[in-house]
């Protein structure tokens, strides 16, 4: 798959095969994603790969946690979206709710329903390999940045290996007990996790390709 591929066809997979990947692959995609660009070279990422055991512990875990709360109320250690939301992000994001629980038959009105998807991003969507992407808390902007630029890469090489993924800012609620559960220093951040396996495209949810905005809308051209 070339790169043109790979950026057109990749997806946030909500739904993965029970097919297991290769332990030596996941370690290609962790170590070649690190030829992201970083300012300065400074490697803003922090990783900690699961898979097997570890991951079914680590769910259960979480599953304990959330069963009888809305885990949308838990505090992350950062905003993953604004308090209040604005055009045009607002529109957008409502579109995309609209594609997803309709493709799920999800009312608007179904509370439960609706919830039980949301938890479901905490079994990581049946993937067999989950990565928790974390930052140094003294970091800033450019190497957020950056972070973000090293998880596109990742992705993006992925779909080189016939692989989804699913990148997952839900995760950063439960900071705490993934903190604990990977021993993560105190001085690093959870950002989010990464599911990585094989993608059941036949699925519904992943049955939609979400919209982007016509360049116009967000570039303006000068001596084109």
């Amino acid at each position: 798959m070339d790169v043109f591929e790979a950026v057109a066809s990749r997806i946030a997979c909500r739904w993965f095969l029970d097919r297991p990947v290769d332990p030596k692959i996941v370690r290609e995609l962790i170590a070649k994603a690190a030829r992201a660009a970083s300012g300065g070279n400074l490697q803003s990422w922090q990783i900690y790969a699961l898979t097997g055991a570890p991951l079914q512990e680590l769910k259960q875990k979480v599953a304990a946690h959330i069963a009888g709360h809305d885990p949308r109320h838990d505090a992350a250690e950062y905003p993953i979206y604004p308090e209040k939301m604005w055009e045009p992000y607002k529109s957008r994001r409502e579109e995309h709710g609209v594609q997803l629980y309709g493709a799920l038959e999800i009312g608007r009105d179904d509370t439960e329903g609706r919830l039980g998807q949301y938890k479901r991003n905490f079994e990581f969507f049946n993937a067999p390999v989950a990565l928790f992407v974390a930052i140094d808390r003294k970091l800033g902007p450019g190497q957020w940045s950056d972070l973000g630029g090293y998880i596109a890469t990742l992705m993006y090489l992925a779909c080189g290996y016939g692989l989804d993924t699913c990148p997952q800012e839900s995760w950063a609620r439960m900071h705490r007990l993934v903190g604990d559960f990977v021993k993560m220093p105190p001085e690093q951040m959870l950002f989010c996790a990464i599911a990585i396996g094989y993608g059941d495209r036949a699925h519904a949810a992943n049955s939609f390709h979400s919209p982007r905005a016509p360049v116009d809308e967000f570039c303006k051209f000068f001596g084109f």
